[in-house]
């Protein structure tokens, strides 16, 4: 990581529920000029890598969200020690999108394009739910539910 910040941090849990994170213990306004979300890469304990935000929720700072997938990689939970680096994330946010996806997309131009005015964390949480799909129905029939969705409006899964 070229110029990034490192800090420890101590996992810590999101009220009752499953959800995880760390605090910023800098000011995000004065390393990144912002106030709101600051999109970045990490690297958690030199191993794991993410593509998230830091985000300014109804705390005095920023914080960084660590998923179950993260603390499953690092074998690490809630009161844990994480090490972070992490730098500001310049770069278009685009999401793949697989050619049989791509096929309902063109089938219906509405919801593709209501699609592509949501923000990279709605898209990529569609497309993932799809490619989580075990069995090749349940991949059509998560496809056709996405379209649905989207046109009802949804953001997400």
């Amino acid at each position: 990581m070229k110029q990034g910040i490192e800090f420890t941090g101590i996992i810590q849990q999101n009220g009752d529920m499953n959800a995880a994170f760390v605090e910023f213990p800098f000011s995000a306004e004065e390393l990144f000029g912002k106030k709101g979300q600051v999109k970045i890469k990490a690297t958690f304990d030199g191993k794991v890598e993410y593509r998230g935000s830091l985000a300014k929720m109804k705390s005095d700072c920023h914080i960084l969200g660590l998923t179950q997938e993260i603390r499953k990689q690092l074998g690490k939970t809630f009161g844990d020690e994480v090490v972070v680096s992490l730098i500001e994330d310049k770069e278009e946010r685009t999401v793949e999108i697989a050619d049989d996806i791509a096929v309902v997309f063109k089938e219906n131009s509405v919801a593709k394009s209501q699609f592509d005015k949501m923000s990279y964390t709605h898209r990529k949480e569609y497309i993932r739910w799809i490619e989580e799909a075990k069995k090749p129905e349940t991949r059509e029939n998560r496809k056709i539910k996405m379209i649905e969705m989207i046109l009802e409006g949804k953001k997400g899964t």
